[in-house]
């Protein structure tokens, strides 16, 4: 089962990207952030009509989380617990029915989220980011305990080691780089995760974001920011994991690229 995560900046301006690389790529999950628009604007249609199910989290004009998929949901769940005044859209959960090698049926949850930015730091948007992630680790303290596989995908705008950046030093000063954001991220995957990339490929230039400035892309100036964070359920079933790169070079492309984890399960119908 191969499940994506792919941060779109922008569906509705991609579309055709979407829809082409859904078609080239066939994922069985995708987990998409900044879809930057309300649940009522997404193109639902033409999605569907490659069948998949979407579940949306929209927003208008920025941020939003989508999660599509050939499978039903059983499932789903909106925005991150933990802060009843947060309006950003920003988290989604889908669960699915799915069945390991021998048959044994199981629950497959499925998150799809977009980690705050957390720039310029001193300011309340890199204290919003730490509790964002504050939450999120509580979120899945309790998730884990459901002994469930579960897949935590999406841009957690972390630079999580020096090797996740061509150029470590021009990052010192971001918020993606701080100490306080990589530890947050250390937490989390201290809970028992498995960063599904470095398990299979623990060296440098691996990365999943390139700026449109400064000729990022054309020098290989690129970040890894986007990970896929899998459950010791979900581990124990990885076959592969890739960042599915060309998709870059595409024309009118997000500044993201998809990054895919396989992992041994089939539908359980």
């Amino acid at each position: 089962m191969k499940i994506v995560t792919w941060n779109i900046n922008g569906v509705r301006a991609r579309i055709d990207n979407l829809l082409h690389w859904l078609q080239e790529s066939q994922p069985d999950i995708v987990c998409l952030q900044e879809i930057k628009t309300v649940d009522e604007g997404f193109p639902r249609f033409e999605v569907e009509a490659l069948g998949y199910h979407v579940e949306t989290h929209g927003q208008k004009g920025f941020n939003g989380v989508a999660i599509l998929s050939k499978l039903r949901f059983d499932e789903v769940n909106l925005r991150l617990a933990g802060d009843d005044s947060d309006e950003q859209s920003r988290f989604i959960e889908g669960v699915f029915s799915v069945r390991d090698a021998k048959g044994r049926k199981t629950a497959l949850r499925v998150v799809s989220l977009y980690l705050p930015n957390g720039n310029p730091i001193g300011t309340d948007k890199f204290d919003y980011k730490l509790a964002w992630m504050a939450r999120l680790e509580n979120w899945v303290r309790g998730r884990l305990a459901l002994e469930e596989p579960l897949v935590v995908a999406g841009d957690y705008n972390v630079i999580p080691q020096p090797l996740d950046a061509r150029f470590p030093e021009n990052w010192v000063n971001d918020a993606l780089y701080q100490p306080q954001t990589r530890q947050a991220f250390r937490r989390m995957e201290a809970l028992g995760f498995t960063d599904a990339i470095r398990a299979v490929d623990d060296g440098p230039g691996v990365y999943t974001f390139w700026d449109y400035q400064a000729g990022a892309w054309q020098k290989n100036n690129g970040i890894r920011i986007d990970h896929l964070m899998l459950s010791p359920e979900a581990a124990d079933r990885l076959v592969s994991a890739s960042v599915e790169k060309h998709v870059r070079a595409w024309e009118k492309p997000s500044d993201h690229v998809p990054t895919a984890v396989n992992l041994a399960f089939l539908p359980a119908t």
